[in-house]
């Protein structure tokens, strides 16, 4: 074994010098077969300039002669073609100095030839015979051409020795190169003779061994088919945990993020993506260019070093860390509430970290509507206590004032203070019915009225009150709309009111008195703390008034709450209006945009004679499965039109408001129904969301929203009149019905 491994060994090292050896001569070869045509090649120059130079000389002498024009031609024909021909020469012999120095010698010479020719055939063609005679007798240009023909010989004799010196090198390589390449082949024949009688050898060693493998081998076959399986087995279950395992983490609503120690994302599912948005990139600090994250109060912008990712990533454990976070592109706010642990290698060391967040925004606008109802009821009940005591001392004191009057009303002086002290028991009584009423404590006669008319009477007493700059419209629902409730105590309510939107309209305006029945289900009475579900009739009160920001508006029911100056105004009318409709068993609602308008809603408990008379049919809502892109920005009210839309068959798309919008469709989204809330923030309404769209969707049908009713809207001209709107609260059935109503309407909604 090691006699055959030496000599294959020698024999290909002996193959890899002769390689190089022929290599190299294969080289050299090549450089001699160029050098033997570069002399050709001079010599075929040097032979094509003497021709010219002859030709040259020819036809000079030619046209002395006979003065035939052919001559000139020829000469021309010559002297154009002699400078290119000596350039070319005098480049080929530039890296040989003797041959160019030679050339460079006669260059005057082969100049002064030409130009003497060409003397000669203008001297001819002048018709001057002497000149003619003279340059013909002359011995410049024999001399001239004598020295060109000596140097020129010299020249081509030159070459043609460096011609056989280059042929005769040529030769040689070439017979080396030959030589070596048959030692190569003969070398290459031993050592493939020895291979051959090695490989026969052992060829049959081989044949012996696998005769007693085979046996071994068709036993190890079949175990590899079985690993085989058990392997695909095992990677098709792996493929189907990894892809349940995929699936679940990108459906939980929780965002995860898993981040490495300098920030960047290794891991993140769908949620995570939707609450930080397209835009955060793949690292901590990208995530920071476009969200701005504050602690719990929403206005103490939290440090960077201080962010649940870095705590996380210098070791710190938390749970249940509320954040709010503020996207920078254009996106609401929202809550979350972030746990975090860090991540370590097995040696102990920080290898990143990750962290869960939780949507609470919901849950936290759930909870302050709560705090909002618990705190009036609070309120209610206290103002309740204090006016039923303080209405016990007022028993006292107006029987005692009314004695007095009688004892003193012999002595002007006295009568007069007691009818004062009388008036401001009255005062005081008047102010405790309004507490009353706030606190849900005053006494109520409730039947059974007729809500249309009530509204009707209101209108007529209000337009001498309220003066001509205020326009009073009503819009009435059709058929008898009757509820449960205090004729006298609604009709002030009505009143209190109607002065309201008289005060907010200072230069003058409209106010729109309007019902209708409704329904408010259970996903309405969820978001809404109190609401009870069922049947309701409505009474709206709507202005064009200054609106409220949003500070008023949740202060806007609390006792003694006011906006007026000092003396215009107690702070309890729209207390008293609460109250009245809470105790009446109703609903309020206050819907209001600063420099847009307010509108009241007022939700009474509809007549049980209605109810029992009028039992509301079961019927089959209509669905669809069109696409509906929901533009709102309220998220509780966003949430539960995507679920009912959703739960009636259609498919949803999102957004929180106009620039969302357009950028979905920016985006080429298809959908069939543009669903959208009138006001929104950002500058752009949703009428003018809806025609932006339009102008590259001429075919798009539309559904408007708003908490306003619909007539007031349009009377603010803020919608066409034939404008599909649904006006807040809706319930389920008049959602699907306007749904289909508009996708089965005319375009443009």
């Amino acid at each position: 074994m090691i006699r055959r491994r030496v000599a294959i060994g020698l024999g290909l090292g002996t193959l890899l010098a002769m390689g190089a050896a022929s290599t190299a001569l294969d080289i050299k070869a090549r450089n001699d077969a160029i050098l033997v045509e570069h002399t050709l090649e001079v010599l075929e120059k040097s032979s094509e300039l003497r021709l010219l130079l002859r030709q040259a000389e020819a036809s000079s002498r030619g046209f002395a002669l006979s003065g035939a024009d052919r001559f000139v031609t020829e000469f021309q024909d010559s002297g154009r073609r002699t400078p290119a021909t000596w350039a070319d020469l005098v480049a080929l012999v530039q890296d040989n100095p003797t041959q160019s120095a030679r050339l460079h010698a006669i260059d005057e010479d082969v100049q002064r030839r030409i130009a003497l020719s060409g003397e000669l055939i203008r001297r001819q063609a002048a018709n001057d015979r002497a000149g003619v005679a003279s340059l013909v007798a002359g011995a410049a240009g024999p001399t001239a051409m004598a020295t060109i023909n000596g140097v020129l010989d010299s020249f081509t004799e030159e070459e043609r020795r460096l011609l056989n010196v280059r042929t005769a090198t040529s030769r040689r390589t070439g017979t080396w190169l030959l030589a070596i390449d048959l030692a190569g082949v003969g070398i290459l024949m031993l050592i493939a003779a020895y291979l051959v009688r090695r490989a026969y050898q052992s060829d049959r060693a081989l044949r012996l061994s696998l005769r007693q493998s085979q046996a071994t081998a068709t036993s190890l076959e079949a175990q590899a088919l079985q690993q085989r399986g058990d392997l695909a087995a095992a990677y098709d279950e792996l493929r189907r945990s990894s892809a349940i395992l995929e699936n679940t983490f990108n459906s939980m609503a929780e965002g995860v993020l898993v981040v490495d120690p300098a920030g960047k994302f290794v891991l993140s599912n769908e949620a995570a993506g939707q609450f930080f948005g397209p835009s955060a990139g793949k690292s901590f600090s990208d995530m920071l260019v476009t969200n701005q994250f504050h602690e719990n109060d929403a206005v103490t912008r939290i440090r960077d070093e201080d962010l649940p990712i870095a705590r996380a990533l210098r070791g710190l454990s938390f749970d249940r860390r509320e954040v709010v976070v503020k996207p920078t592109d254009g996106r609401p706010q929202f809550r979350l509430m972030v746990s975090g642990r860090p991540l370590r290698n097995s040696e102990g060391a920080i290898s990143g970290a990750a962290l869960v967040y939780h949507d609470v925004t919901e849950v936290h606008e759930i909870e302050r509507l709560l705090q909002q109802a618990q705190k009036l009821d609070a309120i209610g009940k206290l103002t309740g206590g204090v006016a039923h005591d303080f209405n016990n001392m007022l028993t006292i004191i107006t029987g005692s004032i009314e004695m007095l009057v009688d004892t003193v009303r012999d002595r002007p002086a006295a009568a007069e203070l007691a009818v004062l002290i009388s008036r401001a028991t009255d005062r005081c009584t008047e102010l405790i019915r309004h507490l009353l009423a706030f606190a849900r404590k005053q006494p109520l006669r409730p039947r059974d009225i007729d809500v249309n008319a009530t509204v009707e009477d209101i209108a007529k007493l209000l337009r001498p009150t309220l003066g001509e700059q205020v326009e009073i419209r009503t819009i009435l629902a059709e058929g008898d709309l009757v509820a449960h409730v205090d004729s006298a105590q609604l009709a002030n309510a009505l009143v209190n009111l109607a002065i309201n939107a008289r005060d907010a309209m200072p230069e003058g305006g409209k106010l729109l008195l309007e019902t209708a029945t409704t329904r408010l289900d259970e996903s309405y009475a969820a978001a809404n703390p109190g609401v009870v579900p069922g049947a309701y009739v409505m009474v709206a009160v709507s202005d064009t008034g200054t609106g409220m920001p949003a500070g008023v508006k949740d202060r806007a029911f609390e006792p003694f709450f006011t906006t007026k100056d000092a003396g215009k105004g107690s702070g309890l009318g729209l207390s008293m209006v609460y109250g009245f409709v809470k105790q009446s068993g109703g609903h309020i609602k206050l819907y209001s945009e600063e420099n847009r308008g307010t509108t009241i809603r007022l939700y009474l408990p509809e007549a049980q004679v209605r109810r029992r008379t009028e039992p509301e049919a079961e019927q089959e809502l209509p669905r669809g499965t069109e696409t509906i892109l929901v533009v709102e920005d309220d998220p509780l009210v966003r949430d539960f039109v995507l679920a009912q839309l959703q739960g009636l068959g259609y498919v949803t798309l999102v957004a929180s408001q106009a620039a969302e919008a357009l950028s979905i469709v920016a985006h080429d989204r298809p959908f069939d129904l543009l669903f959208t809330d009138v006001i929104m923030p950002g500058g752009v309404s949703g009428r003018q969301l809806a025609e932006t769209i339009m102008a590259s969707r001429p075919g798009l049908r539309v559904l408007y929203t708003s908490g306003y009713t619909d007539n007031a809207i349009i009377e603010n001209r803020q919608l066409a009149p034939d404008t599909l709107l649904l006006t807040k609260p809706y319930r389920r059935a008049e959602l699907a019905q306007m749904v289909r109503r508009a996708l089965d309407g005319p375009a443009g909604g």
